[in-house]
């Protein structure tokens, strides 16, 4: 967790920092606790599991 606890923001909001990256495993840790994967799911410091934000396919394009 963040040294600077009371310059970082709470968990779930806009601004909070990358303090590890480990795109080959596809996750980053936060500086408030939050570990958010590359397929947008999250897992929060208080246990609680935000799902991944999945677009329907009829919405995307695709080119050749």
């Amino acid at each position: 967790m963040c040294a600077h606890r009371t310059s970082c923001p709470q968990p779930g909001s806009p601004a909070p920092h990358v303090v590890a990256a480990h795109p080959g495993q596809g996750w980053s840790l936060l500086c408030d606790g939050t570990i958010v994967f590359d397929d947008t799911g999250e897992l929060r410091p208080d246990g609680r599991v935000i799902a991944p934000r999945r677009f329907p396919a009829e919405g995307l394009t695709a080119t050749a």
